[in-house]
């Protein structure tokens, strides 16, 4: 993998890096131990399946040509242990001590000069539970590939191996023209595809400024949000939608309930979620860069009836999914993939800026596959991941259905968001009207 490319949307995401926007995402898991936590041991067994994870093992090396381009190199002084840490914590000073901590450990930087990872082992938790805070730079892979990543530190996960291509029929000798034509047809088929997309985003960006957009700020705050996916399922039964649609129309709640606590108006006001979608392939692409599009979704916080926000929503995510991913404003990854690395060397940062004038915020889900899983034996309980907050965002969403539970990480830009329990009480509160509906 030595001196593999990264994607013009991988250079993208290093080029929006700063002490304010640090790109990383991550994730928060918690694991139940049946035996004593030995760190010194289980730092060993991570470092030592770190080591092994070729992914892990690379930085990103900016290269001369094409101009502002960048690749994947070994670490000549790569060693696993020395991005793996380990902190005891005490309830005596905080009554959520993980959270207070993961807050302060998600606003560190990583160092781009190194291999984009870090890994936190937590422990002194309640009950004897430890956990596994982790970053990887957006650079480095989006929320699916995320999980081939981390997937590789558990017991008995196997890595998806990258398949070959099956053989085919070797095709007749073609003529030089024919090929230059099938050339020219791709680059403008490409070029039509963005000129589409970046006239949609134009079209779409709105002149006003968010409604909770956030000053620059590198203080974060993080919060937990754990919902049975029995009640999801029973919305579900009720007034149809899928179980995404259902998460959404909660979340639509909450960020109601939120602005009106900011005191902000509500009613009449919606919130525009962009909504990455994986165009990731089912197999041989899982430890790949970026491979990323998206929807917006406005988000109707201002209706008060449950129900009826299910229904908007349903109706939103269904013309998203008729449309297809690869058209839209909300297909801005790809139009970050179409543009030369040079370019967002150049411009990225300042665009970035933008990003509260065609979006609110964003809400992802990362893929959790339903199999138990374990570390050291421990079986893993709770998984919470975390996405970037965009410049001058006050809240990002991140989801994960692992088991019986739905996980909701919520990250906040602290100098705008101090207490992030309100909008996490909040949650708990839509989705129980949702439920008291059904």
């Amino acid at each position: 993998m030595a001196g593999s490319p990264l994607s013009a949307l991988d250079v993208a995401f290093l080029c929006l890096e700063s002490e304010t926007t640090p790109m990383h995402m991550g994730a928060v898991v918690t694991f139940a131990a049946r035996r004593p936590v030995d760190p010194a041991a289980l730092t060993a067994l991570l470092a030592r399946r770190a080591a092994r994870l070729p992914k892990l093992r690379q930085r990103a090396r900016a290269e001369l040509f094409p101009p502002g381009s960048a690749s994947w190199s070994d670490d000549p002084g790569f060693v696993a242990g020395n991005h793996i840490h380990h902190v005891v914590l005490s309830s005596l000073y905080e009554p959520d001590p993980l959270s207070a901590y993961a807050s302060q450990w998600i606003a560190e930087p990583l160092d781009t000069a190194r291999p984009l990872w870090d890994l936190t082992l937590v422990t002194g938790l309640p009950d004897g539970k430890f956990a596994l805070l982790l970053k990887l730079h957006h650079a480095l892979t989006d929320g699916a590939g995320a999980y081939a990543v981390a997937a590789g530190l558990l017991d008995g996960v196997k890595l998806p191996e990258r398949i070959s291509a099956p053989s085919r029929p070797i095709p007749a000798p073609r003529s030089t023209l024919d090929t230059v034509k099938d050339a020219l047809g791709s680059v403008w088929g490409q070029a039509n595809e963005a000129a589409g997309i970046a006239s949609s985003v134009v079209r779409a960006a709105r002149p006003a400024l968010s409604p909770v957009s956030a000053p620059p700020s590198a203080e974060r705050r993080l919060g937990f949000v754990r919902l049975p996916v029995t009640e999801l399922r029973q919305v579900r039964r009720a007034h149809g939608g899928t179980t995404n649609d259902v998460v959404l129309a909660v979340l639509s709640g909450a960020l109601r309930e939120w602005l009106v606590n900011r005191g902000q108006r509500a009613d009449g006001r919606t919130l525009r979620a962009l909504i990455p979608v994986s165009v990731r392939g089912r197999a041989g692409e899982q430890l790949g860069g970026n491979k990323l599009s998206g929807y917006l979704c406005d988000l109707p916080v201002g209706e008060d009836d449950p129900v009826e926000r299910l229904r908007v929503v349903r109706r939103a995510m269904t013309r998203n999914k008729a449309a297809g991913p690869s058209r839209g404003a909300g297909a801005l990854p790809l139009l970050a993939g179409r543009v030369p690395p040079l370019l967002h060397r150049l411009g990225t940062r300042t665009a970035g800026r933008a990003a509260p004038m065609l979006f609110d915020l964003v809400i992802t889900t990362v893929p959790v596959p339903p199999a138990r899983l374990s570390l050291d034996g421990a079986r893993m309980a709770e998984v919470y991941p975390f996405v970037p907050l965009a410049p001058r965002h006050a809240v990002g969403i991140a989801v994960a259905t692992y088991r019986d539970s739905v996980h909701i990480g919520l990250q906040a830009n602290g100098a705008a968001v101090p207490d992030v329990g309100s909008l996490r009480d909040a949650v708990l509160k839509s989705a129980a009207r949702l439920l008291d509906a059904s």
